[in-house]
């Protein structure tokens, strides 16, 4: 009734985050938390509700190492604004963006230090995970189908707990390419395919569906529970707001300095495109 006439635009604006990471200083912090940086695994000793983390560590160390757990938790906020104020504009809006950090809390690499490889001589592997092997394998071999969405009596415990989930599965990510590149000589780990009708040099075929293998489905798994996650809060968001009628929404278009603010991005994003071309 609401989100899949505007499939498109939720498609469109789901990046609008990682565009404005170019055009906003503070951004980039709402997409990942180095949970590593506090400890070990389950990291008691970063308080979980903001305001006991900032009187912990402090709002810019708590930024240095990422916020996505409690962006989420401000962005459902809003959601659930915006469906009390009936803003058909602002629910498709924020529904995209919230798509967009949730989607990220849910990726191992968002929720550890060692974020591309960088560390252990892996640059590269962030995007493999994250783009190569779903680009790959979801349309024909993964199952997306979840079911119905849930209500989430607890949003912050519930986001906490994927974003643990993911800091668990981190080391495993860059172990086993780590184990399967000693197998692969580099003539075929890589191999040179077109993307966007360029010539580019990426993780072959072979290789990929091997580290699929070995992480035993897990970045199927991991983008379930995503799409059962993002259509959770959209939900969650709705029955907060009081369930309102979803046809009789207003403002169906967008103001143009939210347009204005659109191209903005688009330009932004265009330019570190070019800059990294």
């Amino acid at each position: 009734m609401l989100y899949k006439p505007q499939i498109d635009f939720l498609t469109a604006h789901a990046v609008d985050p990682d565009m404005r990471r170019y055009a906003v200083q503070e951004e980039g912090a709402r997409h990942f938390i180095d949970i590593d940086h506090y400890g070990k695994f389950p990291f008691d000793s970063l308080p979980r509700k903001w305001e006991d983390a900032v009187a912990k560590f402090s709002e810019d160390s708590l930024k240095k190492y990422g916020i996505v757990p409690w962006w989420v938790q401000i962005i459902l906020q809003r959601l659930t604004n915006a469906f009390k104020e009936k803003d058909q504009a602002k629910i498709l809006k924020l529904s995209a963006e919230l798509g967009h950090y949730i989607a990220d809390a849910h990726v191992p690499l968002h929720a550890n230090s060692n974020h591309n490889g960088q560390r252990t001589n892996q640059q590269g592997i962030h995007g493999f995970w994250e783009s190569r092997v779903p680009e790959l394998l979801a349309d024909t071999e993964w199952d997306f189908f979840i079911g119905k969405a849930a209500y989430i009596k607890n949003p912050g415990k519930f986001i906490w707990q994927r974003v643990l989930e993911s800091a668990a599965a981190a080391d495993s990510v860059l172990i086993i390419e780590k184990e399967l590149s000693q197998q692969f000589p580099a003539d075929q780990k890589y191999s040179f395919e077109y993307r966007n009708n360029i010539l580019i040099r990426q993780y072959s075929s072979a290789f990929t569906k091997a580290y699929d293998a070995k992480l035993n489905g897990m970045i199927e798994r991991r983008m379930r529970m995503a799409i059962f996650s993002v259509a959770s809060f959209w939900y969650t968001a709705w029955v907060n707001a009081g369930q309102p009628d979803l046809r009789k929404l207003n403002r169906k278009d967008f103001t143009e300095d939210e347009l204005i603010e659109f191209e903005r991005l688009n330009k932004a994003w265009s330019n570190h495109q070019d800059e990294h071309n």
